[in-house]
């Protein structure tokens, strides 16, 4: 017995230790290498680097950019959490639960984005955006509306609204994909019932669909905190480099500027750290306000 639990442990860390060594690589790794330079006054490319302890995270308190990048970046959190969330769960009832016949093809199209690169959408979107050949702005002037329209990623009110479309386009599919796995695993004895005792479609998605497909709402709720937070600057960098002025700059933008545009890797670092720091705060405060009893059948 005491041999058999031995192998089922050496199995399992020669399944893990692979994961595990390239987890240590690709993510532990450069966590601490950018808490150790965070430290140092670097340029990134030199040789010598000077010691200045937590003078970098001084500076980040009166830095100005930092609270707008934040600010932006909360700004694509809550954006995202209810434009993704709100379609996504839309079309995962609708596609489940109406019958449709084309949902199969639908949820290709939907999930198409999906695999195209971030660098793609973002070239994509700044076409459709084009002042002057751009969709948005032909189909505004097609319909009468030309005092509509404007340089979209140019103006400094709505270049942040207009890269948060993207965004959220290219987020509906998968977040679509995983509740409507939730919803096919439901039991349909439990809508049949439901239908018996009168109640209506609207109260069968609140107190049944919605209730038990809770986890997968919680879990895609936080990946969309975690993926804006750390994410948003690919988007943000290919479509209008942070501009017009700082009016779409994000924390991710910024330390691609300051350490790879400005050679200032050490300060680069210490923005990376807070990065971390505003991600792991979001997601326990998170963790506790999503907190739900597990509901069973």
């Amino acid at each position: 017995m005491v041999q058999t639990k031995k192998q089922k442990f050496a199995f399992l860390a020669f399944c893990l230790l692979p994961t595990f060594l390239v987890f240590c690589i690709f993510t532990v790794y450069p966590m601490l290498g950018g808490l150790y330079y965070s430290f140092f006054d670097w340029s990134g490319i030199s040789s010598v680097k000077e010691f200045i302890g937590i003078d970098h995270y001084k500076r980040l308190l009166s830095d100005s950019v930092i609270p707008k990048a934040i600010f932006n970046d909360y700004f694509f959190v809550f954006v995202k959490v209810f434009g993704i969330m709100i379609l996504s769960l839309f079309f995962a009832v609708a596609l489940t639960q109406l019958r449709i016949k084309e949902a199969p093809f639908y949820r290709i199209v939907f999930f198409f984005p999906n695999i195209m690169s971030v660098v793609v959408i973002g070239i994509l979107w700044q076409f459709i955006y084009d002042p002057n050949i751009g969709f948005v702005n032909g189909l505004l002037r097609a319909v009468g509306l030309e005092a509509w329209t404007r340089p979209w990623l140019g103006d400094m009110n709505w270049a942040l609204p207009s890269i948060a479309v993207p965004a959220i386009w290219a987020g509906i599919g998968l977040f679509m994909l995983l509740l409507m796995g939730g919803i096919t695993s439901i039991p349909k004895s439990l809508y049949e019932a439901s239908d018996i005792d009168g109640a209506s479609d609207w109260q069968q998605f609140w107190k049944i669909t919605v209730p038990l497909i809770w986890p997968q709402i919680k879990t895609s709720i936080i990946y969309i905190v975690i993926t804006s937070l750390n994410g948003s600057f690919v988007l943000v960098q290919v479509m209008t480099g942070g501009g017009p002025g700082m009016a779409t700059e994000v924390m991710g933008s910024y330390l691609y500027q300051r350490a790879f545009e400005d050679f200032k890797f050490g300060y680069g670092a210490a923005i990376g750290v807070l990065i971390l720091v505003v991600s792991l705060v979001s997601v326990v405060i998170l963790q506790f306000l999503l907190k739900k009893e597990k509901v069973e059948y």
